[in-house]
């Protein structure tokens, strides 16, 4: 009799703590949860809480009949912060405003690029880093298809991972009113893969969860390289992951950050309501003498 008592006072307490873990964590299954999984995944649940992401991988050229070139290393970073939006259709929400810079390396040496010997023309140009200020989204509860958020990753163990390909076809601003006619249309594609532990993902007391990040991009060659229509186009790859501090981004972006770009030491402000810039926009703007490029010289 003795036994059984303490058999099931220990199952007894054992279903208490289990129903309180569970209790302590989100339930992906829940269309709430799932939606503040996302946001843990993209930013932090306290809005205004500055989050970064670091990365950092290579870039090449594919040209048909030709062996592929590895053109620069690349590193890049995105500083954000989210906050907490309406809506009277799809319900609660989040905005998430960001700036992000990708730098070009030399692939021998690993420094910072200022210009660029062009293989194919014998051209030198002068390299201009992405500088997109802002890049910025806002998500709700209900999705554009009417339905309701859910975790669409794949759980296994104590890890979890989403996959998001994204084709990218829209008129290229560096383009003339006569781009139907010619050409013109910006062709890219991006490929996001974001991995981490269900510990911090679920945790209902953590703001933000440990995210580890891959970015795959093909692209039509990037405007500054001067490349007058030749065949080809340039892809990258890259790891990275959700710094658990600005500090832990590499010396090499934080001494950029400092010389060129010291507003991206924070996010844009919550209420940034500015049109997102892409590397061809910001190009243009410099191109058309309505921003200054960093002077390297």
């Amino acid at each position: 009799m003795y036994k059984r008592q303490v058999a099931r006072a220990a199952t007894a307490c054992a279903l208490f703590f289990a129903a309180t873990a569970f209790a302590g964590q989100l339930d992906l299954s829940n269309p709430d949860d799932a939606f503040t999984a996302a946001r843990k995944i993209g930013c932090s649940t306290v809005d205004g809480e500055a989050i970064t992401y670091w990365w950092h991988g290579r870039a090449y050229s594919r040209r048909q009949g030709e062996k592929d070139r590895h053109l620069f290393n690349v590193e890049g970073m995105n500083t954000r912060l989210c906050t907490t939006v309406n809506d009277e259709d799809k319900g609660q929400g989040y905005k998430l405003v960001s700036r992000e810079i990708l730098l070009y390396k030399d692939p021998k040496t690993d420094d910072v690029l200022a210009t660029w010997d062009n293989p194919w023309t014998g051209e030198t140009v002068d390299v201009l880093h992405v500088a997109n200020d802002p890049v910025n989204f806002t998500a709700y509860k209900i999705g554009r298809d009417g339905k309701p958020a859910s975790f669409r990753g794949t759980i296994v163990g104590d890890r979890w991972w989403t996959t998001n390909t994204i084709p990218l076809w829209y008129p290229n601003v560096l383009a003339s009113e006569y781009q139907k006619e010619i050409g013109g249309t910006y062709h890219a594609t991006e490929m996001f893969n974001f991995m981490g532990d269900m510990d911090s993902l679920l945790d209902k007391e953590t703001t933000t969860a440990e995210v580890q990040v891959g970015w795959v991009r093909m692209s039509d060659w990037l405007p500054w390289m001067m490349m007058n229509g030749r065949e080809g186009v340039v892809y990258m790859h890259t790891a990275g992951r959700k710094l658990d501090s600005w500090d832990d981004m590499s010396e090499t972006m934080k001494n950029e950050i400092a010389e060129y770009y010291p507003e991206y030491t924070t996010p844009p402000p919550a209420d940034d309501s500015r049109r997102n810039e892409t590397s061809c926009s910001y190009y243009k703007k410099i191109r058309d003498g309505e921003r200054k490029a960093p002077d390297r010289n």
